[in-house]
């Protein structure tokens, strides 16, 4: 397995790598529109980007950052926009940033977790191979070298279905492909009030009336709307950080260590992360009461929640359903139940969803390690997971939790 360098998340990545995902014609038409005169980007060693082949005569040059060490410029005559326009580039290029390096991040951070596992497996099964090879007399500790094994075979298969969460980026690439949208719809907008202006301006040159050239192109109108496109650009930009936001405090699977979680905080982060799997199956309700800080690992009870988020999702079948989240404390207990009116859980199997491998769904669309992974993390973490179904109305999944401080 090919592992992502080390410190590759965190390295500085250029313009050009930035704006990798951006139509460039587009983008030069929407600065071009804002600004007068030619423009041109250049990257921070003077590279051309796009724009004009020749820095514009007369123009001036606004700094690209997305840290504090410019990663390119902004070269244009229009001194009166230039800034505005460069910042709304740089809200773009630091989002695409944040996202590229939580990317890079859960990539490097899932493929060097799988890779350890891997290393320990292939010495497990090494290490079965020497014990079959002992004497009868040596029975019972080869039966525990296998349990160990076995043991390492789960971990190494959790690993594998932890890999699988980067399937959620492409639902995460279609939450932020909608304020992107918008950002674009209201910046063609902001173009064609950007002509009406000009147009404004060439009728006073004209002699026209100022009141008459005012009402013609609609001014009050267009001030009033221009303020409404900005503010839902900056409210777009801002949904698309809290994303990647999300995205990036879900993606810290690997960490070993227990820290204080606000467990309803974990509950949000994975919800919103498996938003865009989950919506087009059911609606989502959270009940979150009051819960203390507990010592717990956040990675990995994030995957117990997502688990039971996947599999409530699945039970819905070709019909639209619900899924209620609800916690609560009482005394040294933290209660999160997991509730959905999907189709239920015949009696017959509803004793062996938590053993490895069982799984209720199509061939191909389930490894059966989801609940035998989550009930292991909740017991590892000193809790119980229950479940109690009727077919035809519904699951209902109760995790307990002590407090631990």
């Amino acid at each position: 397995m090919h592992l992502v360098p080390d410190k590759e998340f965190d390295r500085e990545p250029g313009l050009k790598e930035l704006l990798s995902g951006v139509d460039p014609a587009g983008l030069h038409r929407i600065i071009d529109a804002l600004l007068d005169g030619d423009v041109r980007l250049v990257d921070a060693a003077g590279g051309f980007v796009l724009g004009a082949e020749q820095t514009p005569p007369g123009a001036q040059r606004r700094p690209l950052c997305i840290d504090i060490e410019p990663i390119g410029y902004l070269e244009s005559s229009d001194a009166g926009r230039i800034g505005a326009v460069g910042r709304l580039i740089e809200l773009l290029l630091k989002s695409s940033h944040r996202y590229q390096m939580a990317s890079r991040l859960h990539l490097e951070a899932v493929q060097a977790d799988y890779e350890k596992l891997q290393r320990k497996h292939r010495a497990l099964q090494a290490s079965e191979a020497r014990l079959r090879e002992l004497t009868e007399h040596l029975e019972q500790r080869v039966q525990e070298q296998v349990h160990v094994i076995e043991d390492s075979q789960r971990q190494l298969y959790q690993a594998e279905k932890l890999a699988s969460v980067g399937q959620l980026a492409a639902g995460i690439a279609h939450e932020i492909n909608n304020p992107i949208g918008f950002i674009r719809s209201n910046l063609e907008t902001a173009q064609q009030y950007v002509r009406q202006i000009e147009s404004f301006a060439r009728m006073l040159k004209q002699g026209v009336a100022l009141e008459q050239a005012w009402r013609r192109e609609d001014m009050d109108f267009l001030l009033e709307d221009f303020q409404t496109l900005v503010q839902e650009n900056i409210d777009g930009a801002d949904r698309v950080a809290r994303i990647v936001s999300d995205l990036k405090e879900f993606s810290n699977v690997d960490q070993g260590d227990d820290e204080l979680a606000d467990i309803n905080r974990l509950i949000e982060t994975v919800t919103n992360v498996a938003a865009s799997q989950i919506q087009q199956k059911a609606d989502v309700s959270l009940q979150l009461g009051s819960l203390p800080p507990t010592r717990c690992n956040p990675g990995h009870l994030g995957q117990v929640f997502l688990n039971m988020l996947q599999n409530s999702a699945q039970a819905m079948g070709d019909k639209r359903g619900k899924i209620t989240l609800v916690s609560e404390a009482a005394g040294d207990t933290i209660t999160v139940r997991i509730i959905d009116d999907g189709k239920g859980i015949p009696p017959e199997q509803l004793s062996r969803i938590f053993d490895p491998f069982f799984t209720t769904q199509d061939v191909g669309q389930g490894t059966g390690l989801g609940l035998t992974v989550s009930r292991d993390i909740i017991a590892a973490h000193g809790g119980s997971l229950d479940v109690e179904s009727r077919p035809g109305e519904g699951t209902a999944f109760t995790i307990r939790l002590p407090v631990k401080r």
